[in-house]
Formats: C-alpha cells, structure tokens, sequence
C-alpha cells in the first residue's frame, strides 16, 4: 500500500501539487485524471522517488521513495510518456535492463512482445511511435513489479493495439499491484480503470471505486433531461447526464462524463465522497 499525507511540490513559485493525501491500495489499478497542467505527472514522479516531496510524505509498505531504497527501486516501474529511441534491438535492451529487477521475465518480454506483434529483434531507433510504446509497455510488465507507475501509456498506440494493452494489463498484473495510470484518453482505459483519482490544481477532488461512484451518481442515457443534472451532453437520440443517486439505481459509470461532472461541480464533489 502507499500513503500520500499532505504532499505539496513546486517549481520555483508554481504551487503545482499542495495537500495531496492519498491512500492506494494492492491489487487495483488506478485512472490519474485531471486537465493539464494539474501535476499528474509531477505526482507519477513523486510516486516513483524521481522527486522528492517538499513538503508532506510518501511511504510504499514503510518505504520513502525517494530514499532510493534498492528493495523499493526493483519492485517498481516507471514508464513515462516521452520514450528515448536507443540504437539497440529491442530483445538485447530489455536483457540488458532486465538485471535491474529481480522479478523481470525475458520469456515474458517476448510473450508480451508477441502478443502486441513487434519484432524483438527491430531496433529501437527504427520503430515507429506505437511500436516503441508497445516495446516499453511489454518491458515494464515484463519486470514484474508491484509498483507499476504509467504516464499516458495509450499515446500514440492503434486501436487493435489499445485493445492488446487492455488485455495485457489485466494478465500480467497481479492481485498485489499497485497500478497507477495517467491518461487522458479515459476511453481507452474505460473498461479496466477501476478506481478513479480525479486532481484539480492543488487538490484531489475525487479518489473513489467505480461501485462508490455508481452508488453516489446515477448515470442516464435517456432523452429527457433530468431538473437536477450535474452535468448533460448531448448524444445521438438523447444525453448521459450525471445526477445524484437519489434512488438507489444501477447505471454504468461513464468515466468522460464523470470527469465533466466533478470538475462542474467540484465542492459537491468533495462534500459526496468525503466519508469514502
């Protein structure tokens, strides 16, 4: 598990990240959400121990992160968003970093690699973007690690490919991962994100289930809109609409409108989940 009490970070006078308490537990995979400029990758960092927080605390299982603590740094994975084209094979790179996690799998690498159908032995500097991506995505599940860290890991990947990373999160994670994902393509990540992390500037204003969520707020597709929505879009033949669960109903979290609603409607946002 990670604790988040408190945290605040700044680049010189931009207060990016203040207050920030979190608690992320084994065996979920969290959707980090939020517009830009909101410190989701500032967060990712911090997380992973590439930052130091300035001012709170962040603890893996007892563990500070940017203590660089050997045991902490092989059972963690950090992926980020902009990815360097090495002037290597794709199969010799991921062996030759693969020493630095204790549970990396190279049969695995190439399983995975198989699955998203790259060469193992095309060099790096010769793939294209989602060819690259995918490559990374196999690594990082390949090492095995508990803490599996992703900035906008669906970025530049097709949408067969979209598909096969779904499908690999779900395999080669286990029940004591603790997967945090930073996206903006919700859709693509709609059906495995589970819970939902909602920032604004300096703030979280949501960290809830997908089943807290669905208690809390009702999710329409009908054609008539409700007095009382959060928020409404309209849609081919009618709205999703956001309101209160009033009644108890079953409804299917639609995490885009979801987000429109939270940030429409942030101090209720906070005041719905604050005993979760």
């Amino acid at each position: 598990m990670i604790q988040v009490q408190n945290l605040a970070f700044s680049y010189d006078h931009n207060e990016v990240l203040k207050n920030i308490n979190l608690k992320l537990e084994e065996g979920r995979i969290y959707g980090l959400l939020g517009e830009n400029g909101v410190g989701k990758t500032t967060l990712l960092t911090l997380l992973a121990g590439l930052k130091k927080p300035q001012i709170g605390s962040i603890e893996a299982d007892g563990i500070a992160p940017f203590s660089r603590d050997p045991e902490y740094f092989s059972d963690m994975y950090y992926l980020p968003d902009d990815l360097a084209k090495e002037n290597d094979r794709a199969g010799s790179w991921a062996r030759s970093r693969g020493v630095f996690w204790n549970k990396y799998s190279h049969d695995k690498f190439l399983s995975i690699m198989a699955e998203f159908e790259v060469n193992p032995e095309q060099k790096l500097n010769a793939m294209s973007t989602g060819q690259l991506k995918k490559t990374h995505i196999a690594f990082a599940l390949a090492c095995s690690t508990k803490y599996l860290f992703m900035d906008e890991p669906t970025n530049g990947l097709d949408i067969p490919s979209k598909t096969s990373f779904r499908s690999a999160i779900f395999k080669y994670t286990s029940d004591s991962s603790v997967v945090v994902i930073s996206t903006h393509q919700v859709r693509d990540l709609e059906n495995i994100i589970d819970p939902i992390i909602i920032l604004d500037k300096q703030q979280v204003l949501l960290n809830a289930s997908i089943e807290e969520i669905s208690r809390k707020l009702y999710f329409d597709y009908g054609q008539t809109l409700h007095p009382e929505s959060l928020y409404s879009e309209q849609l081919p033949g009618g709205f999703i609409q956001v309101y209160q669960n009033t009644q108890g109903l079953d409804s299917k979290v639609n995490i885009e409108a979801l987000f429109n609603a939270v940030y429409k409607n942030k101090e209720l946002t906070k005041t719905l989940f604050s005993n979760e």
